[in-house]
């Protein structure tokens, strides 16, 4: 019971993980981590597995009891790599969000995933640009529609037109630049998802 307990932690954080890191892995896809599934899938495996475990100690089946004990260590492995793939992951996201974060920028459409990736990232941080809003004024996209709508710190009271102009626009989006903010988001987030995996695993041994 307490084994399907820890499975159910498991499932909720790699859940949450996903949910929560989602758009942000989409954004270093390069070098994302595939913690938060690994959490998942171990956590959904554990509740599954923990009533074969309680069936072979009902029947004191040795046979059993050895494949069961094998299936414990796979999922030990398991959490290990989910471990260590989120605290070198939390430690490798600067360089690399710079980078793919600096080609989503100058590669903005507006429609494909990346760049609903970027207006997330922008909406939901309230910030605007790599280190600054003047980060986008060298996008391709700046010189046609100006800084996307999705900088505003007002919705309603940002058009096309402020936004193509630097010197309005300083007035009309946010300040801040993402790059910052998400780094710190991340490495908090990635952390939580690294210590629960390595504290489950050193629990079950």
């Amino acid at each position: 019971f307490i084994l399907q307990i820890t499975g159910v932690i498991l499932l909720a954080v790699g859940v949450w993980g996903k949910l929560t890191l989602g758009t942000y892995i989409s954004l270093i896809a390069e070098n994302s981590t595939n913690a938060p599934y690994v959490l998942i899938g171990t956590g959904t495996t554990i509740i599954v597995f923990g009533l074969f475990g309680c069936f072979a100690t009902c029947r004191g089946s040795p046979w059993m009891l050895k494949l069961y004990a094998m299936f414990l260590s796979l999922v030990f492995l398991a959490e290990l790599v989910a471990g260590i793939s989120g605290f070198v992951f939390r430690h490798e996201i600067k360089d690399t969000f710079l980078r793919t974060y600096t080609e989503a920028i100058q590669n903005y459409n507006k429609n494909d995933e990346r760049s609903h990736a970027v207006d997330n990232v922008q909406e939901s941080l309230s910030c605007c640009g790599i280190q600054s809003y003047t980060n986008w004024s060298t996008s391709p996209y700046f010189f046609k529609h100006g800084i996307p709508t999705s900088c505003c710190m007002n919705s309603s009271d940002c058009n096309t037109q402020d936004l193509r102009n630097m010197t309005v626009a300083a007035t009309k989006v946010n300040q801040k630049g993402c790059y910052d903010l998400v780094t710190s988001f991340m490495e908090t987030n990635m952390g939580i998802i690294a210590g629960v995996a390595f504290g489950i695993a050193f629990s079950q041994v």
